[in-house]
């Protein structure tokens, strides 16, 4: 019985941490910090002009690490809900997709940080993010962000952007495989990178107390 409450402790989501006026209060400062840096995309020549780089799925991953999952995820969910309230220019879609990518990102990364805490583990368990993310990202781009932009935009007007920078890019299948995976794989890779740079230096005023 001890063994499965241990185990259900390990997997769990930790969202006792909403219930600390501490914990809060970090999750609202790195909520701000992250709906900031929203704000700071920088396009990559050799990607179609409509994928911008930003990194504000940083202070989500170091929010995870340091106060649990739940804390993660409810960073995610204020950036995006506070993007959508300001700025948004999908009515939620993009928003929503962010959200969902960005889950796919640091769920791996904190389940198993806080099961192991040990550098390697937290490496392994974001690369393991880092995979899910370009995935969940390419899926979402398929099916809702692309058909959503077409509305605005001829599809085939998406794709001639696309090829200009990526011959290979012909059709919608091939963006998403040539452009929006690698895309999101190399996001993924330097926020992670990032990550372990800062996690050490900034965990102990990260960690709720």
């Amino acid at each position: 019985m001890e063994n499965r409450t241990n185990a259900a402790q390990r997997f769990s989501l930790d969202f006792g941490v909403v219930r600390s006026v501490n914990g809060m209060t970090k999750i609202a400062i790195l909520s701000v910090i992250a709906y900031v840096i929203m704000f700071f995309e920088t396009p990559i020549f050799f990607f179609p002009p409509f994928l911008q780089m930003d990194f504000s799925d940083l202070p989500a991953l170091l929010g995870g690490l340091a106060m649990g999952p739940a804390a993660g995820i409810l960073i995610q969910l204020v950036k995006n809900l506070l993007h959508f309230v300001t700025k948004s220019a999908t009515g939620g879609a993009g928003e929503l997709a962010n959200f969902i990518v960005g889950v796919a990102l640091i769920l791996p990364a904190t389940i198993a940080y806080k099961r192991k805490r040990t550098k390697r583990t937290a490496m392994i368990g974001m690369a393991v993010g880092v995979v899910l993310m370009a995935v969940v990202a390419g899926i979402a781009n398929y099916f809702v962000l692309i058909p959503f932009y077409a509305r605005f935009m001829p599809l085939e007007q998406i794709i001639a952007m696309s090829n200009a920078v990526n011959s290979i890019i012909v059709d919608k299948f091939t963006l998403v495989l040539y452009g929006v995976l690698p895309f999101n794989l190399l996001k993924g890779i330097i926020v992670m990178i990032l990550t372990g740079l800062l996690y050490k230096k900034l965990s102990p005023i990260l960690k709720v107390k």
